[in-house]
C-alpha cells in the first residue's frame, strides 16, 4: 500500500524530461545525504510537491538502477573511505534500465568535500570485454588500470529524481536497496531504508534543506557501496562504519536483528 501511495503522490509533482535536465547535470558538486524510514517517504514527497519537479522516463516516474562497483583485490577503495581519506574514488558501471544505458563512472572527491564524475558509456555491466577506449578512460582518469580492480559489489535498487524549480539542484531518493557481494555471494536487503541525497553546485540555498529541518532529519554521511561492503563482508574492516549501520537500524525497525547480526 505504502509503494501505492508514493506513487500517486509522484503524479501531484509537475514533470521534467531527461532532456529538460542536461543543465542540471552536477557532475561537480557538493552531496548532502540522508537515511529516513520508508514511511517518511510520503510526508517528505507531499512537501516538496510544490517546489520540485519529478523525473519522468516514458510514464514512469520511479526509475531502475543496477550498479556494480569496481574495487583492487585488497578492498583499497573501500579502505580509504573507511579510514576517512579525504581523498578518494570509486569505480562503477551504472545500468539506468528504463533509459537502457550503461555507463562506467569514476567518481573522484576531493580535499575539499566536492565530487567530481567522469563516465562514457559501455555496451554491458562488466568490464570482461574491455575495449582500448574504456582501458584509456580508466588510465586517464584513475589512479587504477583495468589490471588493477575486479567486481566487488552489486547494488540494485529503485530512485525518484527530483529537480528544483530554479534547476540548481538535484534530489535523489533511493528505496528497495539490495547488495549483493560478488566475491562471496552474500547479500542484504533494507526495504525499510531510503536514502536521500541533496545534490548541489555550492552552498546554495535548497528548499530540500528546510523540509529535512521541518521533519527533524539530520545529515548522514553514508556511502551504499560501503554500507553494502560492511554488511555483506563480516571479514571487512568496518569500526567506522558500525555506528550507521546501527543508526540505519534503528531507523528501519528497532527489533530488526538482521543488521544488528553483522555487527
Amino acid at each position: 500500500m505504502l509503494k501505492s501511495d508514493i506513487t500517486v503522490i509522484l503524479q501531484e509533482f509537475e514533470p521534467i524530461t531527461l532532456g529538460e535536465m542536461e543543465s542540471v547535470k552536477l557532475m561537480n558538486r557538493i552531496d548532502t545525504k540522508y537515511a529516513i524510514p520508508l514511511t517518511l517517504l510520503p510526508e517528505l514527497l507531499h512537501l516538496a510537491k510544490d517546489q520540485y519537479f519529478a523525473q519522468q522516463i516514458g510514464n514512469r516516474r520511479i526509475a531502475t538502477y543496477d550498479t556494480v562497483y569496481y574495487d583492487t583485490a585488497d578492498l583499497e577503495m573501500y579502505i580509504r573511505h573507511h579510514d576517512r581519506q579525504l581523498v578518494r574514488q570509486k569505480i562503477r558501471i551504472r545500468q539506468y534500465v528504463e533509459s537502457d544505458l550503461t555507463f562506467l563512472e569514476i567518481k573522484r572527491k576531493n580535499n575539499k568535500g566536492r565530487t567530481k564524475k567522469k563516465r562514457i558509456p559501455i555496451q554491458e555491466l562488466s568490464l570482461d570485454h574491455a575495449t582500448d577506449e574504456i582501458r584509456e578512460f580508466l588510465s586517464s582518469k584513475s589512479q587504477y588500470t583495468l589490471d588493477d580492480i575486479s567486481k566487488a559489489l552489486r547494488t540494485e535498487f529503485e530512485r525518484i529524481t527530483l529537480v528544483n524549480r530554479q534547476k540548481t539542484e538535484r534530489l535523489t531518493i533511493d528505496l528497495n536497496l539490495h547488495w549483493t557481494n560478488l566475491r562471496n555471494l552474500h547479500d542484504k536487503r533494507i526495504p525499510e531504508l531510503v536514502i536521500v541525497e541533496l545534490k548541489r553546485d555550492g552552498n546554495c540555498p535548497s528548499p530540500m534543506l528546510s523540509i529535512m529541518n521541518r521533519l527533524r532529519v539530520k545529515p548522514l554521511k553514508l556511502s551504499k557501496y560501503c554500507i553494502g561492503t560492511a554488511l555483506t563482508d563480516e571479514h571487512v574492516k568496518r569500526n567506522r562504519f558500525k555506528k550507521k549501520i546501527r543508526c540505519i537500524s534503528k531507523l528501519t525497525n528497532p527489533t530488526n536483528q538482521l543488521l544488528h547480526n553483522t555487527l
